[in-house]
């Protein structure tokens, strides 16, 4: 199937002679980099590809590993199915890694030179993440294990009713997927002499999950380096109680004593990420505040393991921490954080005699995603994936004196070298109440300031969500550059990276400032002469697609077309259809049966103001959307045709919050454009 692939793709790559620019398939044939990984000498680094396979609407991951200095790139394991999240183990002497066989994801090994490659596991059912312990005498996975039964089941002599559901509690569906009666649980594993001996389930009966569905992975779980635990995060609510509040919690498993303790019991936010220090002697968390806030700032937390005495390391540090490790001397954390609409590397110095010292080693008009630390001869080496609007993924290192970033892998240099991109600038714009506020602006390549060109407002989706420096498959900007637009992509009131205050200003407050911040960005980026204001259009996903919704109604006939994809449209039953009910409780004031009932569902849905609609609407939306469903789409497009508006509604059943699948993210575009140059161009 790759072959094919391949096949199909060459004649294109050797015919194209002349500088392009992006396309949608072009888009879908980038390869996707991910996991770089330093081997812990610092010589190697492990990583892995997922190409997509438009032709068979799916894609496949692969493992690869090449010289720390980018040289002898070689695949190790790239066979028809997925091989994901390899792992050095054995000090590096060997690899370990999830594939398929007979149907179900086990765990192998293999050497580093992709050589004898062993079956670990043979779990029923397959496994979904695993670790092992520095010393490798212990591993983890996680499996779902079904407690639960389903209306056939309980029914016996009702054979046919498999599609029914019985429930009594909230949560019974979250993100993309409906409760399958399983629970993911955790097992350990003893290794001796190489050979599994055996395997414990150390949740067992419980009716919770580790790591969290849907969207957790094995950055969840963490072993001491002295073997004498196993960390993971889990969130212990069941029913409605889990669809109001984020309290997750950081459990210490004994693996000698057979024992779990909640080591952060009396802290009510999200706590997830633990990380033993490599001395034994605590272990380090990311941790929220708020049991409801689910874009609370991230804290780096510390528990003393003897005394169990809990600190916050930087409380003075107004940015929410990411990913984060320590060096294997235990004398400095390294981690992410965004600062400005970008996501740089820090180090903490963390040295038991002298004080805490934070610094910002990288600034790049950037975002690291994701870090690899290696230490010898008492020196640390990092390498980190980064992109940016014009670079998908790629793997750098990262000099730990300068902060210059050096790229060390290249995917897709033969692709890009013959792609026009466009140039992204910063630009600073004066909000109506005297803010400074970061917008990017993308221009289309070979872009002539003596023309006039049409320009999009892009509006962010989370809505705590930074509009950094992403490349995305789905809201590329040098794509819609490519199509001759200018891109005014603003950092509006509610998003991360710009402290506290910026980031909270959004909850109970949707339609308010941070919709005339995003006015207030086209409008300033319109004045340029070199803008057609007569060619405006707004479009955005998810709190973006409410943006679209709102602005549809109090634009002023600013614009002449407008997109919404999965957006918010009527917050009312959005509050009664939605999942996780923390979140419209946090950023909506509550129930809309409150007395006084919320501002947020008079004076900010835009369901309220569809008379003002005026202006084309392309509405696109998902099934399999439980974030915000379907019917909020439908509920949109339904009015604009009733209303008479030009309007147009596009509908993937077997898509979530997201477009995944190959040949659904070409149609999105090919629709998407087809909208903008029939009523903007």
């Amino acid at each position: 199937m790759k072959k094919q692939f391949f096949v199909i793709m060459l004649p294109f790559l050797i015919g194209s002679a002349c500088a392009q620019t992006l396309t949608p398939e072009i888009l879908m044939s980038l390869k996707r980099v991910n996991e770089p990984r330093l081997s812990p000498d610092g010589s190697k680094i492990l990583y892995q590809v997922r190409t997509m396979d438009v032709g068979a609407n799916t894609g496949n991951t692969d493992i690869y590993i090449m010289d720390a200095d980018g040289k002898n790139v070689k695949p190790l394991a790239n066979t028809a199915t997925n091989e994901t999240s390899a792992k050095w183990i054995e000090q590096g002497n060997k690899i370990a890694y999830l594939t398929e066989t007979g149907g179900e994801t086990q765990l192998f090994e293999m050497l580093p030179d992709g050589g004898n490659k062993t079956q670990v596991t043979a779990h029923k059912g397959g496994i979904t993440n695993y670790g092992y312990s520095k010393q490798g005498n212990y591993f983890w996975f996680s499996a779902d294990v079904k407690l639960e039964q389903n209306p056939a089941e309980i029914y016996p002599d009702l054979p046919k009713v498999n599609g029914a559901r019985i429930i009594d509690g909230l949560n019974y569906r979250h993100w993309n997927v409906w409760s399958d009666y399983t629970y993911s649980h955790i097992f350990v594993g003893r290794k001796v002499g190489g050979k599994l001996i055996s395997t414990n389930d150390i949740m067992s009966n419980e009716r919770f999950d580790a790591p969290n569905k849907p969207n957790d992975g094995d950055e969840q779980m963490a072993f001491s380096a002295d073997e004498k635990y196993l960390a993971y995060a889990c969130k212990k609510l069941r029913g409605t109680d889990y669809a109001v509040s984020t309290n997750t919690d950081i459990y210490l498993f004994d693996l000698t004593a057979n024992t779990t303790t909640n080591i952060s019991s009396n802290m009510p936010g999200y706590d997830n990420m633990p990380v033993f220090a490599p001395d034994n002697k605590s272990i380090l968390w990311l941790s929220m505040a708020e049991a409801g806030y689910e874009a609370d700032r991230t804290r780096l937390m510390q528990c003393d393991l003897a005394t169990k005495n809990t600190k916050e390391l930087l409380s003075n540090f107004d940015y929410s921490i990411g990913k984060f490790d320590f060096n294997a001397l235990g004398n400095k954390i390294y981690f992410i954080a965004g600062v400005e609409a970008t996501d740089q590397l820090f180090s903490l110095d963390v040295a038991s005699k002298s004080k805490n010292t934070l610094r910002k080693i990288t600034n790049v008009e950037a975002d690291i995603t994701d870090l690899s630390i290696a230490t010898k001869n008492k020196e640390d080496k990092i390498i980190v994936a980064l992109m940016r609007h014009d670079l998908p993924t790629e793997i750098f290192n990262v000099d730990l004196k300068t902060g210059n970033t050096l790229q060390i892998s290249a995917v897709n240099k033969a692709l890009l070298s013959n792609i026009k991109m466009g140039k992204s600038q910063k630009r600073m714009v004066k909000t109506s109440d005297g803010k400074a506020m970061l917008t990017w602006v993308i221009y289309p390549p070979d872009f002539d300031p003596a023309k006039k060109y049409p320009a999009l407002l892009y509006c962010q989706g989370g809505p705590q969500s930074t509009v950094s420096q992403f490349f995305s498959y789905r809201w590329n900007f040098e794509l819609m550059a490519a199509n001759g637009y200018i891109v005014v992509a603003p950092n509006r009131r509610g998003l991360p990276s710009f402290g506290e205050t910026w980031n909270d200003a959004i909850r109970n407050d949707w339609g308010g400032q941070a919709m005339t911040d995003l006015l207030s960005a086209i409008d300033d980026v319109a004045n340029e002469p070199y803008v057609d204001k007569n060619k405006l259009a707004c479009v955005g996903a998810s709190f973006g697609g409410y943006s679209a919704f709102w602005l549809a109604g109090h634009h002023n006939k600013r614009f002449k077309a407008f997109i919404a994809h999965c957006g918010v449209f009527n917050l009312e039953s959005m509050y009664g259809t939605t999942e996780e009910i923390w979140f419209t409780n946090t950023d909506m004031g509550g129930p809309y049966w409150n007395n006084p009932k919320p501002k947020s569902y008079t004076q900010f849905s835009p369901h309220n103001f569809v008379q003002n609609w005026d202006t084309p609407m392309l509405v696109i939306h998902n099934e399999k959307d439980f974030r915000v469903p379907l019917s909020q789409g439908m509920e949109a497009f339904t009015a604009a045709q009733l209303r008479g508006i030009p309007s147009r509604f596009l509908y993937f059943p077997d898509e979530g919050h997201w477009v995944q699948k190959p040949q659904n993210s070409i149609l999105w575009q090919r629709v998407f454009f087809d909208w903008l140059n029939k009523y903007v161009k």
